[in-house]
């Protein structure tokens, strides 16, 4: 338990290096714990360390440590990768968030299968910002169609965007991901997250306006290959 107790401790050190940096309060920025591939005794015992937010990929392999831990009732549980349509259901009953929405056909059955929660589901739109062909994510200019498609569901929330510029990209992407968030809040009021930055990009993306960074092998160590 140390080594993540101490890995949480030097990342969130990290975040609030960075806030000074960018003259924001530390507040404003959520650290999300990628636990995808990780253990639900790990997650225990990042939990146990102060960490409550949690990103994962994997349907079953989630839906599996969700039950685990379903004694830890303030966690909150984020999927972050793609979403196949024949998963949504388990999506819409087993989160409280979701990074990854860029189809209409996505949006519509997880806002169906969410109507038997208590909660609506926290959306976020997931923007392919540096144009990657092989990335998910929808184009800029849709992003104020799917964000009104997501505002007319009773049981789903806007909440945001997400993205994933390429590795060593320029502050074009970063800076141009500000700007679509700053635009989208002035339209949509409840607009207030935008889920961007990892280990190698943290202080840029805070720099950016970024209020949740999504960090899994500086807490957890190396991932190991999961196949779904």
């Amino acid at each position: 338990m140390t080594h993540i107790k101490d890995n949480l401790a030097a990342i969130n050190l990290q975040i609030s290096h960075a806030c000074q940096l960018a003259n924001r309060s530390i507040d404003e920025v959520c650290l999300l714990a990628v636990s995808k591939t990780k253990s639900a005794e790990l997650i225990q015992q990042a939990y146990e360390s102060g960490q409550r937010a949690f990103g994962e990929s994997y349907i079953q392999e989630a839906i599996e440590k969700i039950q685990q831990l379903a004694h830890l009732n303030d966690i909150s549980w984020h999927f972050i990768g793609p979403i196949q349509s024949n998963k949504t259901r388990l999506i819409a009953e087993n989160f409280s968030w979701v990074h990854s929405v860029d189809r209409e056909k996505i949006i519509h059955r997880l806002n169906e299968q969410r109507s038997n929660q208590d909660t609506p589901l926290n959306v976020c739109l997931q923007v392919n910002i540096s144009d990657e062909t092989a990335k998910s994510g929808i184009n800029v200019n849709e992003l104020v169609k799917y964000a009104t498609l997501i505002e007319q569901c009773d049981h789903l929330t806007l909440r945001g965007l997400m993205a994933i510029p390429k590795k060593n990209d320029s502050q074009e992407s970063f800076s141009k991901m500000a700007e679509l968030f700053t635009e989208l809040k002035l339209r949509f009021p409840s607009v207030d997250t935008l889920s961007m930055g990892m280990s190698g990009d943290l202080s840029q993306a805070i720099a950016n306006q970024s209020t949740m960074v999504r960090i899994g092998t500086a807490i957890f160590g190396e991932r190991e290959i999961v196949k779904e």
